[in-house]
């Protein structure tokens, strides 16, 4: 008969859905959960520093450094270059300078025609109008996923 409890023990209701007023996020299984580090100590160079100016409140300052890091990791996650192996250890003989500035990645192009390094395959002006033509974010990503 319908409307019995027993129909209702065996056929669940349908639960508020993403959207509605009553709708609770789920819960997150062990491999969604966050890794938690505890407080770190952490040097505010420049960047940092004008990044969270103004800002006093550590929880505001946190919440701001998260954020951007979270929009940091989008665009690495969307933007780069499809380049050859060739192509590859040239950019990487180019970076292994070690940390590179905006401005040095920027210059990537005119590194790349500039470099003495050689490789079988590797058509420098080729990827040095592949660099030029690219977006700083592809660029950053680039350098990125070299390790620089």
């Amino acid at each position: 008969m319908p409307g019995c409890p027993e129909d209702a023990a065996s056929t669940p209701a349908p639960g508020p859905q993403r959207g509605d007023p009553g709708w609770i996020t789920p819960a997150l299984s062990a491999s969604e959960k966050q890794r938690v580090v505890g407080k770190t100590s952490v040097f505010f160079g420049p960047p940092l520093a004008i990044l969270v100016d103004g800002q006093n409140n550590t929880l505001e300052i946190s919440g701001k450094l998260n954020r951007t890091a979270e929009r940091y990791m989008e665009i690495l996650r969307y933007h780069g270059l499809e380049i050859s192996e060739p192509e590859r250890l040239c950019l990487a003989h180019i970076c292994n300078i070690g940390f590179m500035s905006p401005l040095e990645i920027r210059e990537l192009a005119d590194e790349a025609r500039w470099t003495t390094f050689e490789s079988d395959g590797l058509d420098k002006e080729a990827l040095a109008m592949k660099l030029e033509s690219a977006s700083f974010a592809d660029l950053v990503a680039l350098v990125e996923t070299l390790g620089f």
